[in-house]
């Protein structure tokens, strides 16, 4: 599936090969078959088949290595330090950190903000929860907001019964329902985790990635190529200010250092949340509201123990990444109770235990709430027409402030995580800790949708970006509400509604670029 050729032309140029790009190549693949489409990652392939999750991968040493592949071109020898650990700040493995400009003075910043380099993008990294957005993290003017979320459950493989088999996960879900399920209306009570998790034929759980999102019909699609290690720089625009193409680099070492011209017809920039209004910004389109109205999820965590338990019988053992033991629930966003809960069963404590008190597996329970960002305009990311980052492309400084109403509610979370924990359990943490800004790698926002052309977004209902012709945006940067629940159904839900439009669009021309 991968190429190293430059095509001339194309009709569709894809940049990112993460879950929302791999939805575009999907959708295109079943809807214009016929198209030509190229994809453009600027990181290497570390995972076979190309995007799949690197925990499916058995051998931890070569786990490892595909994670510190992904890490970014500073992580790799194209600057003098590495950015996966910088001034007490670290990122997790597979991602690393944006090296300056995370935090300004007089300001929160973002100061854990990572990203991933890799074919698969963030999605050959990411914990695989799927929730649906509740109350106001839905976008009210998407009338077919539902059915695209059941299309982003097809392309990414969701289920909700993949740890059916966990010791006493029903046990923790009756005891968050007895604490949480009051008032609620049934699709917002606790439940379980919906994933992108599935079993092969061997009976192993293994994660979803963007391999599943491409699925044998991208792979078996001739017209399709995927190029990795390649750097777009630029979209390129014509004399009618419509997209005409993309400018590339190959980023291979001892590659010449030539940039090469793509035709297309249709440009989709799915790089991230970030590196989507960067290459806007460095291809001279810049609405007022690119990179505004940037917000991360703020997020606490808390670890409980179950005491009351019994080891469970030894189960069969399966091969795999996952363990079987391990339980994963859900306590839904509401407007009243604006946290986003993911409880997590665990094999052994993040709390140090003493020798003569053994962990029975799945007893363990990690709690996470994330909480709902207060959307202002001045929450932003900047890019510099002088300095440049580790790519060479414009460099990133963000402006970022929690408000009053950010603080009350990580109290509110604080103290009710506490509350979580005590129904479930007992707590192991003495009280819960607020992970830094921008561990969630949940980053919204900043080339938002709206309902119309009113200066306060970057991209129309079919994230085309107004007033470029055949230029769309995709990714979590595209949900323009503040949501608490892990984004990146709804952003592959809006980039199943992009897709159809591009593919209706190119209609009997699809094979025929500019």
């Amino acid at each position: 599936m991968t190429d190293r050729d430059y095509p001339a032309e194309v009709d569709v140029a894809i940049v990112g090969s993460g879950p929302t790009g791999a939805a575009y190549a999907r959708i295109l693949s079943e809807r214009a078959p016929g198209a030509r489409v190229a994809m453009f990652e600027v990181g290497p392939t570390v995972s076979d088949p190309p995007g799949s999750h690197v925990k499916n991968i058995a051998d931890p040493e070569a786990r490892a290595e595909a994670q510190r592949r992904s890490e970014g071109r500073g992580a790799t020898g194209g600057a003098a330090a590495s950015p996966v650990e910088m001034a007490g700040r670290r990122a997790r493995a597979g991602t690393y950190l944006l090296r300056d400009g995370f935090q300004l003075e007089g300001e929160d910043g973002i100061p854990a903000l990572a990203f991933s380099s890799n074919v698969g993008g963030m999605a050959a990294h990411w914990t695989a929860a799927c929730p649906r957005p509740g109350d106001s993290e839905r976008i009210g003017f998407l009338p077919d907001l539902d059915e695209l979320l059941d299309e982003g459950e097809r392309l990414l493989g969701v289920t909700v019964d993949a740890f059916d088999g966990a010791p006493f996960a029903e046990l923790v879900r009756q005891r968050l329902a007895a604490a949480v399920d009051a008032g609620r209306p049934a699709e917002r009570r606790v439940q379980r985790m919906p994933l992108a998790v599935h079993r092969r034929a061997d009976g192993a759980l293994v994660w979803s990635g963007s391999d599943i999102v491409f699925g044998d019909v991208t792979r078996g699609n001739e017209n399709f190529t995927l190029h990795d290690e390649t750097l777009v720089t630029r979209v390129l625009l014509g004399d009618d200010g419509a997209a005409a193409g993309v400018e590339v680099r190959d980023m291979r070492d001892g590659s010449p250092d030539e940039s090469h011209t793509v035709r297309a017809r249709v440009v989709v920039v799915a790089a991230d949340g970030l590196r989507t209004p960067q290459l806007l910004w460095a291809s001279g389109v810049r609405p007022a509201a690119l990179g505004r109205m940037l917000n991360d999820q703020p997020q606490v965590v808390f670890a409980a123990r179950l005491r009351d338990v019994e080891p469970p019988a030894a189960a069969e053992g399966r091969a795999g990444a996952l363990s079987e033991t391990s339980g994963v629930s859900w306590v839904p966003f509401t407007d009243a109770e604006p946290f986003h809960g993911q409880v997590m069963q665990l094999d052994t404590s993040p709390v140090p235990l003493a020798d003569d008190d053994p962990v029975i597996p799945g007893s363990i329970v990690g709690l996470g709430l994330f909480c709902a960002k207060d959307l202002q305009w001045d929450d932003r990311v900047e890019f510099s027409d002088a300095e440049r980052d580790d790519y060479g492309m414009p460099a990133m400084r963000i402006h970022y402030r929690l408000t009053d109403r950010d603080r009350a509610t990580l109290d509110r979370a604080r103290a009710h995580i506490v509350e979580l924990g005590a129904a479930v359990g007992e707590g192991l943490d003495e009280k819960p800790f607020t992970l830094p800004g921008g561990a969630s790698l949940h980053y919204q926002g900043a080339v938002r949708m709206g309902a119309q052309d009113d200066g306060r977004s970057v991209c129309d209902p079919d994230s085309a970006v107004w007033g470029v012709p055949g230029l769309y945006v995709a990714g979590n940067g595209v949900i323009p509400t503040a949501t608490a629940c892990n984004p990146t159904l709804t952003a592959v839900g809006l980039a199943v509604r992009g897709a159809r439009a591009i593919a209706a669009g190119l209609g009997a021309g699809a094979g025929v670029a500019r």
